[in-house]
């Protein structure tokens, strides 16, 4: 695809982003230019915002509501049935019944938008604005009556997360970040709420280090190189999933990294995280979109965990 006016201003005005890197970026094509800004400058604000996000940040409120309302009967019941996937990962009826939820509202309130869920697929993927649902992360923590699980959703601009939620259902705690602010309990408009940052840290040993299965580095990437990592942290937990994220952008730990993951587990948390201040990216510095892992830590920790990880 060959440069348009804004991108040869950009190469200009920015020449350490020579044309080479935008034919080598992973976007597959040329991207918008505030998508390749917003990528390499996520702090910058309204670059992540190329559409007014006033109705959608009032609607993934009520979609978090809504499905929390339907998840929450279903938590701790003994009763409650478990299968398993393909993939032998576990589901259940609230999975299921929280994303029908969702899907519906959405189909009714932006019947052109484009929909991919965990349990139930795509819908019109080639939409400009697609919502990205994980009902129940962490279904494990769910499934054993353990509270550190929740729901997540992101909205998708021409392929850049523009706005994302983590909603906890049993603490009815919710998370709304667009990467430039992230808040805690927003009301019903989206908007107010809290202000949340990720804390200063600087030195591995002084940092609480959390991931969701300490058996996965191994597993997946390089498991000395974590477990040298987790003997230099102050505090390491398995507040895992995406509570360990939640904790991570309200300033109650300091590094959350998982060697494995899906697009619907990755969406929302990275406007949530550098909204709060942090840096994301997957497990090697890439990007997360594009990866299947994710690290995340403040701007101090990031480089050094990222070298920690990758010796």
């Amino acid at each position: 695809m060959d440069f348009g006016r804004d991108q040869v201003v950009f190469v200009r005005a920015f020449p350490i982003f020579p044309a080479f890197l935008f034919k080598m970026h992973p976007f597959g094509s040329m991207p918008p230019l505030t998508a390749v800004i917003s990528l390499y400058f996520p702090h910058i604000p309204g670059l992540n915002a190329p559409v007014d996000l006033a109705p959608y940040r009032a609607f993934m409120v009520e979609l978090a509501e809504k499905s929390g309302d339907l998840i929450r009967p279903y938590f701790a019941d003994p009763g409650l049935v478990v299968e398993l996937k393909a993939d032998q990962s576990p589901v259940t009826v609230a999975d299921r019944g929280a994303e029908e939820l969702m899907r519906g509202m959405i189909r009714a309130r932006f019947p052109g938008h484009g929909i991919l869920g965990e349990e139930l697929g795509r819908e019109n993927p080639d939409a400009p604005l697609v919502w990205i649902l994980d009902p129940i992360d962490g279904t494990k923590s769910f499934a054993s009556a353990c509270p550190l699980f929740g729901t997540l959703i992101a909205l998708l601009h021409e392929g850049i997360p523009v706005l994302g939620s983590i909603h906890l259902p049993v603490s009815r705690q919710l998370l709304l970040g667009d990467g430039t602010q992230t808040r805690l309990n927003p009301d019903k408009s989206g908007e107010n709420g809290r202000p949340v940052r990720v804390r200063p840290c600087a030195r591995i040993e002084d940092a609480t280090l959390l991931t969701s299965d300490p058996l996965n580095p191994a597993r997946y990437r390089n498991g000395p190189a974590f477990e040298a990592l987790a003997g230099r942290a102050r505090l390491v937990r398995t507040w895992g999933d995406c509570f360990g994220y939640f904790q991570l952008a309200t300033g109650n730990a300091d590094i959350m990294c998982d060697p494995i993951m899906n697009l619907w587990d990755i969406a929302a948390l990275i406007p949530v995280v550098r909204g709060a201040g942090g840096v994301v990216t997957d497990w090697h510095g890439g990007d997360p979109l594009k990866g299947d892992s994710l690290l995340a830590a403040g701007p101090d920790l990031h480089p050094l965990a990222l070298a920690a990880l990758n010796p």
